[in-house]
């Protein structure tokens, strides 16, 4: 997950719609919490915590955490930042030593957006160019090869790259243009263009120009149109991508006829997506209770999670996931044995619970049983 912010204001801490209208940068204190064996919590340290634990005390704009213990984020000055594993050198500092507190990656301040991976990052600078690092043995960074890089590297010369999602070993990206770009494997057909044949470099998804947002899962991709229709394609082994079946796809199909999808968030083998009435669903895999429906069913059609009709975003973990609510109140649910769920214990859940009482969460991520967040 990523969100990006512009316009650098004064730094404020509200309850607010985290995807509301804004004029302002607003600010955020950084917290982490859950598995920790690679320092990916940025306490300076490997020891776990089941509850929330400040990063520091600077300033941040945006998070991402990976399903291979690596978190990167923007500061307030855009800078990039990068922490925990790093044994394909997905950190971009130039070696493959794993961090436990956060180390800036080069000294520009021109970062605007970041995704970490399986085990690759891209990232967008405010000129529009994409970067990538990290591993690359299906291509997945885009670079027209498969060597592995420490260190950022741009992909082609374009400067119209709008937003990014980098999934397992593979990674997809929206340009200014609202065209669709996917590269890396593809054995699932998760690149979405007809095939399984992997690409080292972009390739185009379709035609349209039509394209929003996206989210890169394990082997999966969800994203949704200018229309606020859902689509999805690639793996589908567990109902993932919120058919009503378990048939995987190599090219975009549309989850249901509705056109009221607002955001939608996949990671491993599950989907939740919030809509634009303020509804929370979700899919895929639930062994662990992370639908958050109350129970360990699977699902391969989207169900909603309770009633309310007050939910702004949502993310996933690995076996775990969240949602924020209008009023800036983070809730949790799912596979919880490292403290993932920041609720001071290591108990899993399989319905919503709240991570204390402050209502001025923004956003958050979750990694391989650990979770970042913003508030």
């Amino acid at each position: 997950m990523s969100i990006r912010q512009q316009n650098l204001g004064s730094i404020v801490k509200p309850g607010f719609n985290p995807l509301g209208a804004q004029t302002t940068t607003f600010l955020y204190e950084l917290y982490s919490w859950g598995r920790n064996n690679s320092g990916q919590l940025g306490l300076g340290n490997t020891t776990a915590r089941s509850s929330p634990n400040q990063v520091g005390s600077l300033y941040w704009l945006l998070i991402t955490s990976s399903d291979y213990n690596t978190t990167l984020a923007i500061k307030s000055d855009s800078t990039l930042w990068s922490w925990g594993y790093n044994a394909s050198g997905q950190l971009g500092l130039g070696n493959t030593t794993a961090r436990s507190s956060p180390n800036q990656v080069g000294a520009l301040t021109t970062w605007s957006e970041v995704s970490a991976g399986g085990s690759q990052c891209l990232a967008i600078k405010t000129d529009g160019t994409l970067w990538a690092w990290g591993a690359n043995p299906s291509g997945q960074l885009g670079l027209g090869n498969t060597t592995y890089y420490s260190s950022p590297k741009q992909v082609g010369a374009l400067t119209a790259w709008s937003k990014i999602s980098a999934g397992g070993n593979f990674s997809v990206a929206i340009k200014t243009d609202g065209t669709l770009w996917s590269w890396g494997t593809n054995t699932s057909g998760q690149l979405g263009i007809g095939n399984t044949t992997n690409y080292s470099s972009p390739k185009q998804v379709g035609a349209l120009t039509t394209w929003s947002k996206v989210s890169a899962g394990g082997s999966q991709c969800l994203a949704i149109k200018t229309d606020g229709t859902l689509w999805s394609w690639g793996s589908n082994n567990q109902g993932q991508l919120g058919l009503g079946n378990t048939v995987n796809r190599s090219s975009p199909v549309q989850v249901g006829a509705l056109t009221t999808w607002l955001q939608v968030s996949t990671m491993y083998y599950s989907t939740s997506a919030v809509k634009t009435d303020g509804t929370l669903w979700s899919w895929g895999y639930n062994l662990q209770g992370q639908l958050g429906l109350g129970n360990l069913t699977y699902y391969s059609s989207p169900k909603q999670v309770g009633a309310l009709t007050t939910w702004a975003s949502t993310f996933r973990g690995y076996y775990h996931a969240g949602a924020i609510t209008t009023g800036g109140a983070l809730y949790v649910w799912g596979l919880n044995s490292d403290g993932n769920l920041g609720l001071g214990n290591t108990t899993n859940y399989s319905s919503p619970k709240q991570v204390g009482s402050l209502t001025t969460w923004f956003s958050a991520t979750g990694g391989y049983g650990n979770t970042i967040a913003l508030g």
